[in-house]
């Protein structure tokens, strides 16, 4: 592998294309890409996140300027500093496309495994929603919540996000696999997640823009979450734990009495969202 910021020298030749870039310059960045993109070259995005102006998944921005070409997304527990030390893991890679299932060999490399999957919408929003998540249960960690109540709100998590997801067209079985579950539970628990990171920030707090500033790479969750409480509302969908860490992060809501509140609400059954 070689690095290079030249995108002519990156792009014109390859084979195949992966995407990994912060949400809110995806647009930008990949407008100078795609007319460099060999024909039918497949693109992957691993970016987990959604444009706020337009609310479209990475792979929908693809679509704009390269139809034709087979796209698909990247995702699952994968934790960058993990991956780059050799330590095992497991990915999904979601694909629109049979004819691109070529790719799925090259990419298991070490004790990296890649598991394929044909349900782009599912698996590209697994990776998002559960960003927003891993914020409230940093939140609850750093306010000394404890286990039991980090599992709760990661099971309620993945029931609201499984709810979404499926109303905007993946299939529940996704988010019970790498994408969803899997990649929820590596956010929601790691040191090393940066969503996390903001909650147990948040917790002593901070404000969102003095956490984004110290940080020196992207949580995506801090700019997705007006994105997806703004889907939520337009498909009737509720989402109670989403919509109250998109209120601490608007400035909204008082971070500690906040997640009070979300403790005490009405239990009903388990289908149902709270």
């Amino acid at each position: 592998m070689r690095a290079t910021t030249d995108l002519d020298a990156a792009v014109t030749e390859a084979d195949a294309i992966l995407v990994a870039i912060p949400s809110h310059t995806f647009r930008d960045v990949f407008q100078r890409v795609a007319p460099l993109v060999p024909n039918a070259a497949p693109i992957i995005s691993m970016t987990k996140g959604l444009e706020a102006s337009t609310e479209k998944r990475m792979t929908e921005i693809i679509r704009e300027y390269c139809p034709g070409h087979p796209v698909g997304v990247l995702t699952g527990p994968n934790l960058a500093r993990e991956i780059l030390e050799g330590k095992a893991a497991a990915g999904v890679l979601a694909l629109d496309d049979p004819a691109a299932t070529w790719l799925q060999p090259l990419l298991n490399v070490g004790l990296f495994r890649v598991y394929r999957n044909d349900d782009v919408v599912g698996c590209e929003l697994g990776g998002v929603l559960k960003n927003i998540i891993a914020i409230a249960v940093g939140l609850g960690d750093g306010l000394g919540a404890g286990d039991n109540t980090r599992a709760a709100l990661i099971t309620r998590g993945l029931a609201e996000v499984t709810r979404l997801g499926t109303a905007l067209g993946g299939r529940a079985e996704t988010f019970a696999g790498l994408a969803g579950m899997g990649d929820m539970i590596a956010t929601c628990t790691s040191e090393q997640s940066r969503n996390r990171h903001v909650g147990l920030q948040l917790a002593k707090g901070r404000s969102v823009s003095e956490i984004t500033n110290a940080m020196n790479m992207v949580a995506e969750g801090v700019k997705s979450a007006a994105t997806v409480v703004s889907l939520a509302n337009q498909y009737e969908i509720e989402v109670p734990i989403c919509g109250e860490i998109h209120r601490i992060l608007a400035g909204q809501a008082d971070a500690t009495r906040v997640y009070r509140g979300l403790l005490r609400v009405v239990a009903g059954t388990e289908s149902e969202p709270g």
